[in-house]
Formats: structure tokens, sequence, C-alpha cells
């Protein structure tokens, strides 16, 4: 696969018309680059739990396989997708590309390999507090006062910001009376848990699956109108040939196929109960506890 470059980086940034600030050119880690079977550069985005797990397993397999791993954080979806199809990245480990994606898809699909679905049913939702006294959606236009007309969500590039922008809020007619507020997975999760402990009522955008929803005591809004879509899948994204130049990786890859306890095992693990820098003691104990997870067996 190509190398990556600053100057690689800071291009796919002015071409989406994003500012510098918003990559990371950082690899926060290269484990073996002179490996004989070559190196797989996994992208993520740091403060996306689905895609943090996903790339710290995969990192540890491919690392126990005897491959090299540099590992690459982003903080915008769009940046990665157009690092995959580059070449500057090898794999996105955690991707929605059926329909949260499906404009990146659109636009670099050509250039990407579909690896495999590892969850299939994922889904994006908005949720408040079990507390609140308000079940779907469609009561939202009438309490946009009790939640001082605001719908707390994520990154600005993230899919989930775009389907509730797009598609949910004017499909509940919310346009008017309600904004929504984007600014970083970390900044949502911390206003939910303040207002959670204030009794305070609040709406934001989440997506399952995703620790959170267990964490936190929130309930899904119905939505009647089926605006935030149906279920899809969570794929392994590769650059074009990925299967061809790291076989053994891609057979792997492919026996991946995670249940939702599984999954929110895996993400817990890493997320919260294990410090920075043990990601891998993570790995192994989640291993340990799901011996029978996948239909192709990963290394201990």
């Amino acid at each position: 696969m190509k190398s990556r470059t600053l100057a690689t980086m800071i291009a796919a940034c002015a071409a989406l018309g994003l500012a510098l600030s918003g990559c990371s050119q950082e690899a926060s880690k290269d484990s073996g680059s002179d490996s004989e079977k070559g190196t797989i550069t996994i992208g993520y985005i740091s403060s996306w739990s689905d895609s943090l797990s996903t790339a710290f397993l995969l990192e540890d397999q491919f690392e126990k396989q005897g491959y090299g791993v540099e590992m690459e954080a982003m903080s915008e979806a769009a940046i990665l997708y157009a690092g995959v199809a580059n070449g500057d990245v090898d794999i996105y480990p955690s991707a929605w590309p059926e329909r949260t994606h499906k404009q990146y898809m659109d636009e670099y699909g050509d250039d990407i390999e579909d690896i495999s679905t590892y969850f299939d049913q994922a889904r994006n939702t908005i949720v408040v507090p079990s507390y609140v006294d308000i079940d779907s959606m469609d009561e939202l236009t009438d309490n946009a006062a009790k939640f001082d007309g605001k719908i707390i969500g994520i990154e600005p590039g993230a899919g989930l910001t775009k389907v509730t922008k797009d598609s949910m809020m004017p499909a509940y007619g919310l346009d008017k009376d309600f904004e929504l507020v984007t600014s970083s997975t970390p900044a949502m999760l911390t206003e939910l848990s303040n207002a959670i402990d204030a009794k305070e009522d609040i709406v934001v955008a989440l997506w399952r699956p995703f620790w959170a929803n267990n964490t936190y005591d929130v309930k899904d809004l119905e939505d009647p109108k089926n605006a935030m879509g149906d279920p899809e899948g969570m794929h392994f994204l590769g650059t074009k040939g990925f299967g061809e130049e790291f076989p053994e990786a891609t057979e792997l890859i492919k026996g991946i196929k995670l249940d939702d306890k599984q999954y929110g095992d895996l993400e817990n693990l890493i997320v919260n109960e294990y410090e920075e820098g043990q990601e891998g003691d993570a790995v192994d104990q989640w291993l340990k506890d799901n011996p029978e997870a996948f239909g192709t067996e990963l290394t201990d």
C-alpha cells in the first residue's frame, strides 16, 4: 500500500474543505514496520468507541499473525474514507457504509474493498433519560422548551449528525424550534452524564451498539416515521487490493461475527475497564471470556 505522508493528509483535508486541525497525521503506534509479512495501517476515529475497539482488536490479532501494524487516529469519517480509498490507510475496522456513511461510499467506493460485516443490527437513535416523560420523536415538537430547544449531537462530520439533521429533524418538523448542537462524542456524553446526575431533561443523538446505552439510564425514542433509518451493518473496509496483499489477515477478518453482548463486552473492556496503553490486555481478557465468538478462531 502507499506510504503515509503529511503532504497527502493535508491535501485530503483541503479537498474536503476541512481545517487541518481536524486531521491527525500522528500514528498512535507503529509496531514492526519491517515485518516480512508487511505492515497494515489501521485507521480509526479515536472518539468513536466502535472504531477504537475494533481497531485494537485487529491490531492485537494482526500482530499475533506476524504483521507489522501502524495505528492512525483521525477525527472525521470523511478523512478516513479518503485515506482508505487512496491507500494511505489499509483498513477501516468499523464503517457504516450502507446508509450512515453512504455519501462517502458513493464518492470513494470504487477504490474501497468491502471485506465483511461483523455486526448487522447497528442503528442510529435519539434518546432521553428514562425519567423524561416523552416516548416518541413526534412528541419533541411540543416539548422544545423542556429541552431548551437543543438536541445534543456528536462530531459535525459524523453520519449520525447528517441523518439527524437532514432526515429526522425535517420529518418531525423540528427545524424551527430545535438546534442540533455538534461538538464531539466525549462532550455529548459529558452533557448527558451531567444532566442525568442533576435529573434534568436532555435529548441526545446516540447509536446502537454502544456501551453508553447500558451505562446511562436512557431510553430510545420511538421513531414512527423511521426517519433515523433501518438497522444496518458495521463493516470492515479495506483499500482496493487489501485481500490480495494480506490474505491471512483477510481470512481472519471474515470470521469475525459479533452479537450485541460480545460487541458490548469488547467495547466496555477497552473503553472503560482498562487504561490507555492496556488495550492488548483488554483484548486478551475479552478473548478469554468469549472463546467461541467467531467463525474463525482468533489467537489468544
